[in-house]
């Protein structure tokens, strides 16, 4: 699989044009971890969420496989988003009325995975959450909550993993435990972007990419 960003533009205009991304481009191959790193306000989370699916750009293409994730309508878009992207966020972002298996298997829902069940079972022993499972994540740790939406992450087999800041709110335990999980998840062959301020999480990366004045450059 590969992941092929092509001349990316994105602006905004809330209080007069702003241009954010500027042509952005580059590639991603299997088995990538990318970290992308940058000032605040520099455009990684709005590139992020370009990548997953979630805002069109205004010019440029984002290609994963064969498939160009904005060219038909938004059922198609949703669609990929749904059975090939994962995504994993600083503020976990789970169903406070879900428990920690209902959490993690809400994307399965989406994306129709066979033997969700068994799958989210799984990946809630992988991560240490087998006596968490009834638990709503008012009731978690923050590492817990990050464990469980690491979990959420995987459980429709994507092949790309979009992570925002996901060792933000962590300790050095937990934060190895996902950084541990992002670099499995690599090495089987998934290709996973990170943004990330913390220069350990980089550490970990196979690539490092710089968004400054609405460029990427490695």
């Amino acid at each position: 699989m590969k992941l092929s960003v092509q001349g990316i533009e994105k602006g905004y205009n809330s209080n007069g044009p702003l241009k954010v991304l500027k042509g952005v481009s580059f590639s991603a191959d299997a088995g990538d971890f990318i970290a992308l790193k940058g000032e605040s306000g520099s455009g990684k989370s709005t590139l992020l969420t370009i990548l997953g699916g979630m805002l069109k750009p205004d010019a440029g293409e984002v290609i994963l496989g064969e498939q160009s994730l904005y060219s038909k309508n938004q059922a198609f878009t949703n669609e990929i988003r749904a059975t090939k992207i994962g995504f994993l966020f600083q503020q976990f972002h789970l169903v406070p009325y879900l428990n920690v298996k209902e959490n993690v298997l809400a994307p399965s829902i989406v994306s129709g995975l066979a033997n969700a069940e068994e799958k989210a079972i799984e990946l809630i022993k992988k991560f240490g959450l087998e006596d968490r499972v009834e638990h709503k994540p008012a009731e978690l740790s923050t590492g817990e909550m990050q464990r469980c939406a690491m979990a959420r992450a995987l459980i429709s087999n994507p092949t790309i993993l979009l992570a925002d800041e996901p060792t933000g709110n962590l300790d050095d335990k937990n934060s190895d435990v996902i950084l541990g999980a992002l670099s499995d998840f690599a090495q089987s062959g998934g290709i996973v972007i990170m943004v990330t301020h913390d220069s350990r999480a980089a550490e970990k990366a196979s690539r490092i990419l710089k968004i400054s004045e609405g460029q990427v450059n490695e």
